[in-house]
């Protein structure tokens, strides 16, 4: 008996963040379309929404002459604003850009389509809301447009959706495509998220939550009812790790199928590239923190990074902090720790001040006002990390052996402070702190081990959860150490960074260098050639479905 080949013929996959970089979904895709198109070349094809206006996308090529025929029939005919190109980045698959501003003066028409055929709420809809879901539906248009031209009905067809705002995608093509297999992942529950983000205890209830009656309390109506209604359509759905499977149970209503995310390691500069960079990577944070501050830095400080999207509690950003200070009050702490806090906010700009100084060769003798942040903020006096620095009394005296500097700007190489990618920073440090709270995943843990910098991450993190799972020693000796976290063990969690990072400033080099070797080689087991069988699973499933319908 032939057994039954459920390869994909054409990917569709689609999210906000195609060419888009925003957050960790543009890591999960980005590093995932080498091993995509090694299995089917050019036709796993990415769409994403084309929001460029003053300037180009650095992470999209146009090329004209891709599927040309097929992109001025949608233009000319089906009406869609389309591009077509490559993503830069390994594998450089073909990517759609579409614009959707013409679905707003229609959208109310969509939404009762929606209600009539799916029961998706969306009175209540609000923010980023019609935005989203009138992406969500172009991509939708974008995907029938291809499909009938290029007559795809006798092949298998996936079309994968990301997160709630591409829902209506998924909801679009299971109305009109019922041939093409569906699926739908959920990185983060909106209404976990929501729950967690709002100060209410997640973990200890989670069982007693009614997510409907949540959605309502938490004005998160309109996006929990796509969400939920799209993950119950599809057919397959999806989540990252075991502890989101938990939250999609309970408040998605349905069981999903674990797609770890895995990462790229091909870019990833080895042996003496990596220690050149390592070396101006630590040269440039000290360099800036010195400017800063107005006094020297020991040459052989400790650098320690945490970093990840702006949600001060989900992502232990005021764990992090109090840490900070706790090590500031160890008596036999001898080495210079500087603490960088490189977390996305809203800023004014770079500092003219620091810029200035920059670019002088001359040592400087007198710290800068406000010798906490690298770029103005918008609300400088409304900002919680810089209200708990000032709480704390961290002042970044020359005395105090820990100094704490807030990065609030998106490090894409163009910042103009540092004017380098964040991986070229993250190569310099010396160990990375993720004390998360609410993390389905934890790409920043995951990156820093991959470029071979110890991390300190927690159980409620789906990377942390998945390092124990693979057998987590006690300690930093295998690169890691998972920190047990609950609603309740703040205090705990604080005091065990502070011990953790306090052992770091007494290791030698040679230890040192055994933690990075360590860390690298527990992120060689996390890559996607280990973890893309199972979105081949799922593309399985998802397929089988799409057949039994004929």
């Amino acid at each position: 008996m032939i057994k039954a080949d459920y390869t994909p013929d054409y990917i569709f996959e689609t999210s906000w963040e195609v060419c888009n970089k925003v957050g960790g979904i543009y890591t999960v895709l980005s590093t995932k379309a080498k091993s995509m198109q090694d299995m089917c070349k050019d036709r796993a094809i990415f769409i994403g929404p084309d929001v460029w206006k003053e300037s180009e996308s650095p992470w999209f090529k146009e090329d004209k002459k891709l599927y040309e025929n097929w992109r001025k029939t949608a233009i000319l005919n089906d009406r869609l604003n389309v591009r077509v190109g490559r993503w830069l980045v390994p594998g450089e698959p073909v990517v759609i850009l579409v614009k959707f501003d013409q679905f707003f003066p229609v959208k109310d028409v969509i939404y009762g389509d929606m209600w009539r055929k799916f029961g998706v709420d969306s009175l209540n809809a609000y923010g980023d809301y019609d935005e989203s879901c009138m992406f969500a539906y172009a991509t939708g248009a974008v995907i029938e447009s291809f499909y009938k031209y290029h007559k795809l009905e006798s092949k298998k067809v996936i079309a994968h959706f990301n997160e709630w705002m591409l829902g209506m995608g998924a909801l679009y093509i299971k109305d009109r495509l019922p041939r093409i297999g569906t699926l739908f992942t959920t990185h983060a529950t909106s209404i976990g998220r929501s729950i967690a983000g709002n100060g209410k205890p997640l973990y200890n209830y989670l069982a007693a939550y009614d997510s409907d009656q949540m959605a309502r309390e938490l004005n998160m109506e309109a996006k929990h009812s796509i969400e939920k209604i799209a993950a119950q359509q599809v057919d397959c759905f999806t989540t990252v790790s075991d502890i989101t499977t938990r939250e999609c149970k309970q408040l998605i209503h349905r069981d999903p199928l674990v797609t770890p995310n895995g990462f790229e390691k091909d870019f990833i500069p080895v042996g003496e590239a990596h220690e050149k960079k390592r070396l101006d990577a630590r040269k440039k944070l000290i360099n800036v923190a010195e400017k800063l501050l107005g006094y020297d830095i020991q040459p052989d400080a400790l650098l320690v990074v945490t970093s990840g999207r702006y949600e001060y509690r989900n992502k232990g950003i005021d764990v992090f902090v109090d840490a900070m200070h706790r090590l500031e009050q160890i008596k036999q702490l001898e080495k210079d720790v500087i603490a960088f806090i490189m977390v996305p906010a809203w800023i004014d700009g770079p500092r003219a001040d620091l810029q200035e100084r920059l670019k002088s060769k001359k040592n400087t003798a007198s710290p800068l006002s406000h010798p906490h942040i690298t770029h103005w903020l918008r609300n400088m006096n409304h900002d919680s990390i810089l209200n708990q620095i000032n709480y704390l009394k961290m002042e970044n005296k020359k005395e105090d052996k820990v100094k704490i500097i807030f990065v609030p700007s998106y490090l894409n190489g163009s910042d103009g402070i540092f004017d380098v990618p964040y991986y070229d920073l993250l190569i310099g440090m010396d160990v990375s702190v993720f004390p998360s709270y609410y993390e389905p995943w934890g790409y920043t843990p995951h990156e820093s081990i991959a470029f071979s910098v110890p991390t300190i991450t927690t159980s409620l993190a789906g990377f942390g959860l998945w390092m124990r799972k693979m057998g987590d020693e006690r300690g930093m000796d295998d690169g890691a150490e998972v920190l047990t976290r609950d609603d309740y063990n703040f205090i705990e969690v604080s005091e065990d960074i502070c011990n953790r990072v306090f052992e770091m400033t007494t290791k030698s080099n040679e230890q040192e260098n055994i933690l990075r070797k360590a860390a690298l080689d527990r992120a060689a087991l996390a890559d996607w050639s280990h973890f893309y069988q199972y979105y081949k699973e799922a593309y399985t499933i998802a397929l089988k479905k799409a057949g039994a319908r004929g």
